[in-house]
């Protein structure tokens, strides 16, 4: 497997590099996350835990048995390769073909 394949099973699922992102601004509960995102609750659920499982980001115990979701170091070490790819992003977002259906 090659370095990149490895990487993309930790953080290539969707919606897994938005909610790093959104997580590099500090700790969110999940309903901040929810409502920053636009995730539906299901796959924000989903995409928690296996970032947790993979040691991306830890769970926090707050008050009134709530949580939030912080990035761990690992987590963090993203930072680079996500403004990197945001960089990209808007780069191809000034070009018009990018906004033309594709047709096959």
């Amino acid at each position: 497997m090659s370095d990149l394949a490895a990487a993309l099973e930790v953080v290539g699922a969707r919606w897994a590099l938005l909610i790093v992102e959104q997580l590099l601004d500090g700790p969110q509960r999940y309903g901040d996350l929810q409502r920053e995102l636009g995730v539906p609750t299901n796959m924000l659920a989903t995409r928690l835990r296996e970032l947790e499982a993979t040691g991306v980001l830890s769970r926090l115990p707050l008050r009134h048995n709530t949580r939030a979701y912080a990035l761990t170091d690992r987590g963090r070490e993203l930072s680079d390769a996500i403004a990197a790819l945001g960089r990209w992003g808007a780069k191809r977002e000034a070009e018009p073909w990018v906004h033309a259906k594709r047709t096959i």
